[in-house]
């Protein structure tokens, strides 16, 4: 083992190691905090996904610690902090309070963050982080219901957050190539946020953090540190996976403008379709079984969509009546019992929308590991997850703003 992942969420976890297979590493995920038996195997690469992006400061920085030294006692030569291509955080946290601990763990006091990904239209230019052509604070990452982005200048809004100095190297310097930018990392004391409009930037921003002993961003950043480990990558033949071909669900939690385009799609072409309210969850107007017995009562041979409500207006609604936290979980929840439910009646095949509600359902089915398939969207692959007890599921992880319209159709096509 050569490199150790330490991801805040289970989608953005998913989104790294699809990077670094496709750079030539062999990668392992593995789900939660690694335990005691945790072995990397044969594995280049260990990405460990966390639910660590909206907990307590400390309890993130207790379980990436953890982490850390698990990954390092396995052989890992460098350490990558992951977290979302937004920079989905607070003034509190998460990402300042990690990379402070994570750099003090290591004895290091110099480190980068970029969470550019231009491939899903995130850049940084001259330290402001853009999603599209709009500033991040007025995109629609302006007004998310945990992590709400007021802040484009990520040196002021990361230096809220951290102990460490933080201060920028523009895109001038990232563009005169990586042995260039190589000494102006030698030369850092603190975190430098990088400016990266392009992947060709993110590639000799990998390239030149060869020293680094830890590495912050986004996937995206993640593409050229492969080729630094050279020839020590394992080069054995790789035997493509084997999806299980049942029944088709999809399971939608997100509110993000981006998941509402792919569910009114999927409505509109014709998919069978069950939405469900906080506020109904609350009152015990749906439980479960409903939900269950509305995809069990569906055609086998078309997915079944179960998605949250989440036009602006309803979120309000239920975050006023509820509070922020409960109405989330609550439909998280909902749906990680529909999953389970669904399991034990032979579907396993999980396409799931929403890092939160992603991370509940992987907990609820039991998921340990998993392996990197095919690409459906830049940053969501399928995947081959097995439980504890070696079950099989063809999951797909979507971050709530990853993917196009189509995504929920196009899904399908990649798997027998």
């Amino acid at each position: 083992m050569l490199f150790g992942a330490i991801a805040d969420d289970l989608t953005g976890a998913t989104d790294l190691s699809l990077t670094l297979t496709r750079a030539g590493m062999r990668v392992l995920q593995v789900v939660g905090v690694p335990g005691s038996t945790f072995h990397a195997g044969a594995a280049d690469a260990v990405v460990v996904s966390l639910k660590s992006r909206t907990i307590a400061p400390e309890l993130a920085v207790e379980q990436s610690l953890v982490s850390a030294q698990a990954l390092l006692a396995a052989g890992a030569r460098q350490l990558f902090f992951k977290y979302c291509s937004t920079f989905d955080s607070t003034d509190k946290g998460n990402i300042g309070p990690v990379t402070d601990a994570l750099l003090a763990f290591l004895g290091e006091t110099r480190t980068i963050a970029c969470p550019a990904f231009p491939a899903n239209s995130r850049t940084v230019y001259k330290g402001h982080l853009f999603v599209g052509d709009k500033l991040l604070s007025e995109s629609s990452m302006r007004d998310h219901p945990l992590t709400p982005m007021r802040e484009s200048d990520l040196v002021r809004l990361l230096q809220r957050q951290s102990r460490t100095p933080v201060s920028l190297i523009p895109h001038e310097k990232v563009r005169a190539g990586a042995a260039r930018l190589e000494d102006a990392l030698a030369a850092l004391d603190g975190i430098a946020i990088v400016d990266a409009i392009t992947d060709a930037d993110l590639i000799e921003i990998g390239r030149a953090c060869r020293g680094l002993k830890l590495v912050t961003g986004g996937s995206g950043v993640a593409m050229g540190l492969p080729a630094n480990f050279g020839d020590e990558l394992g080069k054995g033949e790789r035997t493509p996976l084997s999806m299980p071909n049942g029944r088709s669900v999809i399971l939608a939690g997100s509110c993000s403008a981006a998941t509402r385009g792919q569910v009114a799609y999927a409505k509109a072409t014709g998919i069978p379709a069950m939405a469900v309210s906080p506020l109904d969850i609350a009152a015990g107007r749906i439980v479960p079984g409903v939900a269950v017995n509305f995809v069990m009562a569906q055609p086998s041979a078309r997915p079944v969509l179960v998605n949250s409500r989440a036009e602006p207006e309803e979120v309000a609604a239920a975050q006023q009546a509820l509070g922020v936290e409960r109405a989330g979980a609550l439909v998280e929840a909902f749906l990680a019992e529909v999953a389970t439910a669904l399991a034990r009646q032979g579907v396993d095949r999980f396409l799931v929308a929403g890092g939160e509600t992603s991370g509940a359902v992987v907990g609820a089915l039991g998921v340990r590991s998993l392996e990197i398939g095919p690409e459906i969207d830049p940053g969501v692959p399928w995947t081959l997850a097995r439980n504890s007890d070696g079950t099989p599921f063809a999951l797909a992880l979507k971050s709530g703003n990853f993917g196009k319209d189509d995504f929920f159709l196009k899904a399908w096509t990649l798997l027998p």
